[in-house]
């Protein structure tokens, strides 16, 4: 375990309290050394002592506590006139006693106590007042400070940004593929800093602000960290949640304290990720805004394009809510260049592979181009998710490289989930087969349909059993026909339900399909003008009411609307339509499959291919040309 100084002071405090008061009330007491003769077997009550004073038993007398104890030894007539030693508390300051002790001719004694109690007890008094204001102030030092700063009281306000003379993050432009427009975008910046004469000499002015905007896992923080890889200049980065606390003025303060930083060290960058946590929009939603981040986002405001300006500090700042942003945090002169950085292409996707298979073992079969096509949509954050799990997945069956086994089975648990239990009941699984099947047909015999990659009665997730397809081509545009394909596609587990087992024994495996298929259909209504309502975009999206959007209301009148659940219902009633006659004039090579499909439990998109082409022709989709 980490020894930690703030965790052993949280444990020592309390110890040091309580041990501070038993130690109060132990001070004043006699010590060892006082007391080695102020001992006795029993205890004598006063009377009694007064009962063996007058009879004459008692032979010696000595007083401790200043005379609030005494030691008596005296005759015991109970036991052969033995003599005994007895404790005595007797009642305050008694000089009759003493007195009366001496007539008796008894020998006396007193024990003064010590004076060390009243020494150490000053000490103590003062000690334990020093230790425990230290160990406070040490805490509220380690606390206020955490891991970036000194942790200092009067430095609340200063800027929490890690600072580098020269950045080493280990990531260089050339570790940064797939996404090639925004890295010369920012190659440009590096080079400025580098080479600033080059622009300088024809009047150019660098960028001060750049903005990376894209999806969760693009890249965009790696590209941060390749340009203070490249750039070889101070770098300051921080999150823009630093920014943001509960004092009001604070994160401004912050903000004035790190351009101030920066501006000592120009020229340098400054990278801010997550900016939105601390830009968006002044004003926004229905209760106003937060005066805090408000007054922070007024501050960078100011710094990034105020009165004095910011000569050689650009900043780079990263979100993937661009939209939530203020429209002056935007504007030239602050943020002069947005860099989108979308998800890769099947080229970007075979390059991100490339860099993430560098440093495994991978085996010489494996394909990198057939797992680009195979993985559309996929970030350089998912990819490299991928290979690891291949990774993993390969250690766990022992093998020594990569191979395509272990990347099919790794897809599927970053698309569908982990593998669950396959199937034992007989009856359902057959009508998963159907159901699957069903789907498998419909994509390969109709045109316009994203070839199939394999169907399984393995369950993932979920589902029971799936269905994958893998496109040709990332598609940019898609064709009303693909549309209908793809709507057709989904309907086609429920068709192949409903023709086989007839319409009392459809299950609710559709329920996903359905909702995809209502969504495709809606939209080609209300967003695509592709029915008989025209070309007219008749839903419009709506920002969040809490970001500063408008409430969400319609746009069309009631008469428009019933007219637009009947597009939607058409469209799908006649794709469904053309699903069951799919299903019903290729029943036998169906049957076929699903036998095939519970042998097996998968068939590959090749094998599957195959055997249908034995009963019919299967369209040639890689030179099928949607009609646009």
């Amino acid at each position: 375990m980490k020894f930690s100084w703030r965790t052993a002071l949280l444990w020592t405090l309390p110890l040091l309290v309580v041990g501070f008061f038993l130690w109060q009330s132990s001070v004043g007491s006699p010590s060892p050394a006082d007391t080695g003769r102020n001992t006795a077997s029993t205890s004598m009550t006063y009377g009694r002592f007064l009962d063996y004073l007058d009879a004459g038993r008692v032979t010696s007398v000595d007083f401790y506590e200043n005379g609030k104890t005494a030691i008596v030894e005296a005759v015991d007539p109970q036991i052969d006139n033995k003599v005994q030693r007895w404790r005595v508390d007797l009642p305050g300051n008694a000089p009759e006693l003493v007195e009366r002790l001496r007539t008796s001719d008894i020998a006396l004694d007193s024990h003064r106590p010590r004076n060390d109690g009243a020494i150490i007890g000053i000490l103590g008094n003062l000690l334990f007042p020093v230790l425990l204001i230290g160990g406070l102030f040490f805490l509220f030092r380690r606390s206020n400070g955490g891991a970036g700063g000194p942790g200092q009281a009067m430095n609340f306000g200063k800027s929490k940004a890690r600072f580098m003379m020269e950045a080493n993050t280990g990531v260089m432009f050339d570790d940064v593929a797939g996404i090639e427009e925004a890295k010369e975008e920012l190659q440009e910046v590096v080079t400025f800093l580098k080479k600033p004469e080059r622009f300088t000499a024809i009047g150019a002015r660098i960028p001060k602000g750049v903005l990376l905007v894209g999806p969760p896992g693009t890249g965009k923080t790696l590209l941060a960290k390749a340009i203070a890889g490249e750039a070889g200049t101070p770098f300051f980065s921080i999150s823009g949640s630093e920014f943001v606390e509960m004092f009001v003025g604070v994160g401004a303060s912050r903000v004035r304290d790190l351009f101030k930083k920066a501006k000592e060290n120009a020229p340098c960058i400054i990278f801010i990720d997550e900016i939105d946590a601390v830009g968006r929009s002044r004003g926004a939603g229905i209760g106003g805004g937060n005066d805090e981040r408000e007054q922070t986002l007024n501050q960078l405001l100011t710094e990034m394009d105020g009165f004095e300006g910011n000569t050689g500090v650009i900043v780079i700042a990263a979100t993937n809510r661009a939209d939530v942003l203020d429209s002056a945090l935007l504007r030239p002169g602050r943020f002069d260049r947005q860099v989108s950085v979308d998800p890769p292409d099947i080229k970007g996707r075979r390059e991100v592979l490339e860099v993430h298979a560098r440093d495994k073992k991978v085996a010489d079969d494996i394909s990198l181009d057939a797992i680009a096509r195979r993985t559309p949509g996929f970030t350089g954050a998912d990819l490299a998710n991928l290979l690891n799990e291949a990774a993993i997945l390969t250690a766990r069956r022992r093998k020594e490289a990569v191979t395509m086994a272990e990347i099919d089975d790794a897809i599927d648990r970053v698309v569908a989930g982990m593998e669950g239990t396959p199937l034992t009941d007989g009856k359902s699984k057959r009508l998963i087969a159907y159901h699957e099947i069903g789907h498998a047909i419909i994509g390969t015999l109709i045109k316009g349909h994203d070839p199939v990659q394999k169907v399984t009665l393995i369950p993932r997730g979920q589902a029971q059993g799936l269905t994958w397809f893998t496109p040709s081509e990332d598609a940019m545009l898609i064709s009303r026909a693909q549309l209908k394909a793809r709507i057709a596609g989904a309907l086609g587990g429920r068709a192949a339900e409903e023709v086989i087992f007839g319409d009392a024994e459809i299950t609710t495996g559709a329920g996903n399909d359905l909702q995809q298929v209502t969504s495709m259909a809606r939209q080609m209504v209300t967003k695509f003008g592709m029915s008989d309502l025209g070309q007219l975009a008749l839903e419009q999206e709506q920002g969040e009411v809490f970001l500063g959007g408008g409430f969400s209301r319609s746009q069309y009148s009631e008469d428009v609307a019933a007219r637009i659940d009947t597009a939607v219902h058409d469209i799908v009633a006649k794709c469904y339509e053309n699903a069951c006659n799919i299903i019903r004039e290729n029943r036998v090579v169906i049957d076929r499959l699903v036998d095939l499909l519970i042998e097996k439990e998968t068939i590959g998109g090749d094998e599957f291919r195959e055997i249908v082409g034995e009963y019919t022709v299967v369209p040639d989709k890689e030179r099928f040309v949607p009609q646009l």
